[in-house]
């Protein structure tokens, strides 16, 4: 290894940790029902979208002993200081059975699932959800969270997607200017009120911090909303970028990969990916070795990228390793023009990104996604469109009354 590579020697797939008592979470995930790729949502309408799935390891000398609580949030993810919407009677897994890992697996020791809703939690709330993962004795000590969605679906949503921008040669301008354009149509029915609509938020693939809002107070060329003065509205998002599939890492070959320190892509430099259309992936999903598996234990994973000569500003790596955000600490370093980054994974398969911007304030701004990555009209992603109406029940909370996804590529 370069003496020059930056480690980040830990990494969760969650919102917040707390390791300063020697416990840590690793490999946190959320999805639907069972299925790893899946986006986390519990859809009432789908009978195969009805529960979430809470999957990770543990690394600790002794027998975990933690709860889950579950709250339920507004807009911004903050749970609500609201009596009426506390659920305290089944907020909380109490007992969180855990089983151990083989012996010989590296990074961890034991290893916890669980389906929700269950017989001591459910989910009364149509709308956000966030859990904490606490100390059973001391719940205000977390150690992760997570969030995902629950919708008691009211109205039906109706969504075209169409073309926008460039269509041309492939060139930088025609790289930049291929957009797409998100229409969402529905009838609010006679039960419910045209001014408490609040808006509709887009999530493409897994990236929750920076979903598309199309918010009725707000009005710009590019996200807006048509009504009738009735029942029928259109929430429109245009300007969208498509982007590129994501680069993917697959460590779960041990012996291709057989010693911790291993590299990404194995035996290869990345480059930019600007001109190349990438193959079809999970839509920015996870899929990790089986615990019970005697190789799925954890190597520190070395990525890196020469980027062409004219990117002067950082890069960042982002991915299903650390939730789509970008992060200071996922900065790469800088080593005579190779970007380098280390991360500890569990053997599976990731997906990732390299994005481009710079550090103000503690937080990465001037996000460009494409310049390292490509655009591209082929590419395939999914969206998560939800519809948010502002209830007097329960003392006010914004519930979600409409759900769709979809997926585009080849429109």
């Amino acid at each position: 290894m370069n003496r020059l590579i930056r480690f980040i020697p830990l990494v969760l797939i969650s919102w917040s940790i707390n390791s300063a008592v020697g416990l840590e979470i690793k490999s946190l995930r959320v999805y639907s029902s069972n299925d790893q790729v899946e986006f986390p949502v519990i859809d009432y309408s789908n009978d195969q979208r009805t529960s979430i799935t809470i999957d990770f390891d543990v690394q600790s000398s002794d027998m975990p002993n933690l709860s889950i609580v579950f709250k339920f949030c507004d807009e911004n993810w903050n749970p609500y200081n609201n009596a009426f919407l506390s659920n305290r009677m089944y907020s909380t897994e109490t007992i969180l059975w855990f089983e151990r890992l083989p012996q010989n697996i590296r990074g961890a020791r034991y290893h916890y699932n669980g389906s929700f809703p269950n017989n001591n939690v459910n989910f009364p709330f149509s709308g956000k959800w966030k859990f904490f993962i606490v100390d059973s004795q001391n719940r205000d000590l977390v150690y992760a969270t997570g969030k995902f969605y629950v919708v008691y679906p009211e109205v039906k949503l109706n969504v075209k997607t169409a073309r926008e921008g460039l269509i041309g040669d492939m060139n930088d301008i025609a790289a930049s200017g291929r957009t797409i354009s998100i229409r969402t149509n529905f009838s609010l029915p006679d039960s419910l009120f045209s001014a408490n609509l609040k808006r509709i938020e887009i999530v493409t693939n897994r990236k929750f911090s920076y979903s598309m809002i199309i918010d009725r107070s707000t009005f710009t060329p590019d996200r807006y909303y048509e009504w009738d003065a009735g029942s029928q509205f259109s929430f429109i998002a245009r300007n969208i970028r498509p982007g590129n599939e994501y680069r993917v890492t697959d460590i779960r070959d041990a012996g291709k990969y057989n010693a911790p320190p291993v590299y990404a892509r194995f035996g290869e430099i990345e480059l930019s990916n600007l001109y190349t259309k990438g193959k079809r992936d999970f839509n920015g999903a996870s899929y990790l070795m089986d615990y019970r598996n005697d190789h799925a234990d954890y190597l520190n994973v070395t990525f890196r990228i020469r980027p062409p000569d004219e990117i002067k500003s950082s890069i960042f790596l982002v991915g299903s390793f650390n939730n789509w955000k970008v992060l200071p600490e996922y900065e790469m370093f800088d080593d005579n023009g190779m970007m380098n980054l280390s991360v500890e994974l569990k053997r599976g398969v990731y997906e990732y990104q390299y994005v481009t911007g710079q550090v103000v304030n503690g937080k990465v701004e001037n996000l460009n996604w494409e310049v390292l990555e490509g655009n591209f009209y082929e590419t395939e992603n999914e969206y998560n469109i939800f519809l948010f109406y502002g209830t007097q029940e329960k003392g006010g909370y914004d519930k979600i009354i409409g759900y769709k996804k979809i997926k585009t590529g080849a429109l």
